[in-house]
């Protein structure tokens, strides 16, 4: 797909209309959620201890005050998973590097019109720009190659936080003409016929940004690169970085809750693994998102269906599957199954998950927004012979129509209003726990991030590598 040309956004162009979803525009946001997002750190820290004895209240404290060098904006997927004896946790099933939400979330204060936009470039974004660049070392861009909804968002705020014109830039992956290039470590964008250098961008690229963007930018990126190659955009580094710092954690009584993981999976060992999960399991792809290659196997023919799926990439993750009780993996964590929705009229439990957006702040790791997602088919209690389990077990709203394009299924949305959120069964308690998972995902990524980079401050392909042996992968990464 061809990259249209560079816009340019001035001070004043935020449209509420043009940057949420309708069913969102107007939505009045639940008062418990409300509350969660206005909760200070002390407070939630007293809560957590109380319910969870055996954590440190001293190292949680340290850890929520942590400041990320490259991480500084994730968002987390979780599932609200418990087990037939009534131990509930959070799981959470990623952390991304560009994630959505803004679109989807009511807004906390009527009175601040650009919402959690403005939120995240106030305390994220523009400390990070005015830290070390000023306007005579370029201008400020937002790069886009998907959700231009939220991505021209944060254009609008940034223009207006800065107050001054920013580049609204598409960057498609294998376009056959781009509008950016790199020259002595600084981005460069084409705009009216003369290249424009850039001091800073807030990055919303999410289809293999690493083919795009240098690892080792003099123009400072919201967020940078190696964050998705750290665990942002890569399930495979990031199930190494969880398990890394869950090695530190230990002291505190704290532990970040996956899904059990074999990384490393070539294609032809998939079946093995799958088997020893008891036949029902997760395999994905690592570097996809957005739904993208996640195959959920319970059953001859699903495994089947993957074997015969034509993929680039020559490593897999291979996750226990949460499902229902029936027919849920038993890892060695004991035999985890989704709450799910409150019953509809007609019995009807869907699985949902929920997407908790943080931003690293001088604060610490505070929350931004949330929202939530159903599948589209009600969770059954028994599997019928060769049945499609993606329809009861997906839950990403994203669909892919062809290359760089997408659909949104918002019927599927749950927002955290007064109406959809107590769809949902969950408390206080639960956004509390989701908050302090994805803070520890993010601390995770933003760790394995720095190991990535050698003492001359360069990215370490060696170190990678090791970590991260896929040859097609490899190869797409710049030298």
């Amino acid at each position: 797909m061809t990259n249209p040309p560079i816009q340019n956004i001035s001070p004043g162009a935020f449209k509420a209309e043009t940057h949420w979803y309708p069913k969102a525009l107007n939505a009045t946001i639940h008062p418990m959620v409300s509350y969660f997002l206005n909760l200070d750190r002390e407070r939630m820290v007293t809560r957590y201890c109380h319910l969870n004895p055996l954590v440190d209240p001293d190292g949680l404290r340290e850890i929520l005050a942590y400041r990320c060098k490259y991480f500084l904006w994730g968002g987390a997927d979780l599932i609200n998973a418990t087990t037939a004896q009534g131990r509930r946790r959070m799981v959470i099933i990623e952390n991304n590097s560009c994630p959505s939400g803004q679109k989807s979330m009511p807004l906390t204060d009527d009175h601040q019109e650009e919402g959690g936009y403005r939120v995240l470039v106030e305390r994220t974004f523009k400390p990070m720009v005015e830290k070390r660049q000023n306007k005579k070392d370029g201008r400020l861009a937002v790069i886009y190659d998907k959700n231009p909804m939220e991505a021209s968002g944060y254009a609008a705020a940034i223009a207006d936080a800065f107050q001054e014109d920013v580049l609204y830039i598409c960057d498609y992956y294998n376009a056959p003409e781009r509008h950016l290039k790199t020259e002595d470590g600084w981005l460069y964008a084409l705009h009216e016929g003369e290249w424009v250098r850039l001091r800073a961008a807030f990055r919303y690229l999410t289809q293999r940004p690493w083919t795009r963007i240098p690892l080792n930018a003099k123009t400072r990126i919201l967020n940078p690169i190696v964050t998705c190659l750290a665990g942002g955009r890569n399930k495979m580094v990031a199930a190494k970085a969880y398990d890394l710092y869950n090695g530190e954690l230990r002291k505190y009584g704290l532990k970040i809750h996956t899904p059990e993981t074999i990384w490393d999976v070539s294609r032809n060992e998939i079946p093995l693994w799958v088997a020893k999960l008891g036949g029902q399991a997760v395999v994905k792809v690592p570097y996809s998102n957005a739904g993208q290659g996640v195959y959920t196997i319970t059953n001859q023919t699903e495994l089947d269906a993957f074997m015969a799926e034509e993929i680039d990439y020559e490593r897999f993750i291979v996750q226990s599957l949460i499902g229902n009780y029936r027919w849920s993996s038993t890892g060695g964590d004991g035999k985890f199954f989704h709450v799910g929705t409150i019953p509809d009229k007609k019995g009807r439990t869907f699985v949902s998950d929920i997407r908790l957006m943080v931003s690293s702040t001088e604060d610490g790791i505070r929350p931004i927004c949330c929202y939530s997602r159903r599948a589209e088919d009600p969770l059954a209690d028994q599997l019928a012979g060769g049945a499609e389990s993606w329809g009861m077990l997906g839950t990403n709203l994203s669909a892919k129509l062809g290359d760089n394009q997408w659909s949104s299924d918002t019927n599927r949305l749950l927002l955290m209003d007064r109406r959809d959120f107590n769809k949902l069964g969950i408390g206080l308690d639960d956004l509390i726990e989701a908050y302090i998972q994805t803070v520890l995902s993010t601390i995770a990524i933003d760790r394995m991030a720095q190991k990535l980079f050698n003492s001359k401050g360069k990215f370490s392909r060696r170190l990678f590598s090791s970590l991260n042996d896929d040859p097609t992968l490899l190869s797409e990464i710049p030298a």
